[in-house]
């Protein structure tokens, strides 16, 4: 696929920002280039141009995964934590295997490399809950397929295994995230329709106009009984966050004269990114402040990665919303959030950074309301042009 435009586009959105690293495409792969720390001595100051080989196919998912780790190795240089052993990978275990190899062994080597890739070794935590949450479920459907039919993977087993799925659901299209990653592995050219089979994610149609509005949630916060639940409900109302990760924050901002904007830790399922509070009173009013203490403010979940996941801290999460019998779910206040920002006018590139996903899924999940807002914004240009015109 020829990516000419799309990275030419990536590079001078860089370039417009300041950011000297660049993705460049070699052959069939995509790497980085750029002044990076040396790698004889332990100055971070001391740049030169280097490359770092990221094992990436030079496809338009490659390039967003590629657009990822920039950020990350940004971060890194910036608080003097690059290590050059991070980013090495040996050439075995960056080679698509072939596709004859049986679909156990295809998922195996896939899932060997989905956890060597460098930016999932720096949150392995995160790495494993989405695997088996968001990978896992759909890689054993299609080897089911696959033991049931006596077949290799191939693009037809691909496409039975999606559409197995009910059309316009969540889980077809985080099949379809699981199934191109694997078929990117294995050089499978998937179908020219795959996105359109795909479609589905974001809100159920059922819920597309019933979000709770700001009065319904300030009133649900009213009747928990618990101060800390309330604490979490209000951290999540306020900032739009997923529900584990309420509890992988850095909310020291939070004290008073801070500027009230919370960091998400790497360990997190998408890695360390910013909140911005909307609404900002709604700080005072959750009283959020008391969480800049410490992690004591919070509920006693287990948090510990060692001994959970990320996926069990959020079902703890959802299951006291059920218990205290809550008309809205964790999700619910997050979906709300995102929406409050369309509202107001936030670029959906920072709101999409700041909910820790990618413009896409930001855009497919909030068509209907982004829609609305740019249209609207079109017709207050075309009235205002009119009305110029007349006073003329």
């Amino acid at each position: 696929m020829n990516l000419d435009c799309e990275l030419q586009g990536v590079n001078q959105s860089l370039q417009s920002k300041g950011v000297s690293l660049r993705i460049e495409q070699r052959g069939e792969r995509l790497n980085l280039r750029g002044p990076l720390p040396s790698k004889t001595t332990t100055d971070q100051g001391s740049l030169k141009t280097q490359r770092i080989s990221l094992c990436l196919l030079a496809t338009k998912e490659g390039l967003k995964e590629a657009e990822q780790i920039l950020e990350l190795i940004l971060l890194q240089i910036q608080r003097n934590q690059f290590k050059w052993d991070d980013w090495s990978i040996k050439k075995s275990q960056s080679e698509p295997i072939q596709v004859n190899s049986g679909a156990a062994e295809a998922i195996k080597s896939f899932k060997h490399s989905f956890f060597s890739t460098p930016y999932r070794r720096q949150s392995p935590s995160g790495s494993r809950t989405t695997w088996r949450a968001s990978y896992l479920p759909y890689l054993n459907r299609l080897k089911t397929l696959a033991d049931q039919k006596k077949v290799d993977i191939d693009r037809s087993l691909l496409n039975e295994t999606l559409t197995s799925y009910k059309q316009n659901s969540r889980s077809r299209q985080q099949c379809a995230t699981a199934l191109g990653a694997l078929a990117t592995h294995l050089n499978i050219e998937l179908p020219e329709d795959w996105r359109a089979k795909a479609c589905g994610y974001g809100l159920h149609l059922a819920r597309f106009r019933d979000l709770p509005s700001d009065k319904l949630i300030l009133d649900t916060w009213e009747k928990i009984p618990n101060p800390k639940w309330k604490l979490a409900y209000g951290l999540m109302a306020t900032y739009g966050l997923r529900n584990h990760e309420v509890f992988f924050c850095d909310l020291s901002s939070l004290t008073n004269g801070g500027d009230k904007v919370i960091r998400v830790l790497p360990n997190t399922k998408t890695g360390e990114h910013q909140s911005w509070p909307f609404h900002p009173q709604w700080v005072d009013h959750f009283g959020l402040n008391e969480l800049s203490i410490g992690q004591g403010a919070l509920p006693p979940v287990n948090t510990n990665l060692n001994s959970t996941t990320l996926q069990q801290v959020g079902k703890r999460v959802a299951e006291q919303f059920r218990r205290y019998n809550l008309p809205i779910t964790p999700y619910d206040l997050r979906h709300a959030w995102a929406v409050r920002t369309i509202h107001i006018g936030l670029p959906d590139t920072v709101a999409a950074r700041m909910m820790g996903h990618s413009v896409a899924i930001h855009t497919r999940t909030y068509h209907h309301w982004i829609t609305r807002r740019d249209q609207q914004r079109a017709v207050d240009t075309a009235l205002g042009r009119q009305s110029n015109n007349l006073i003329a």
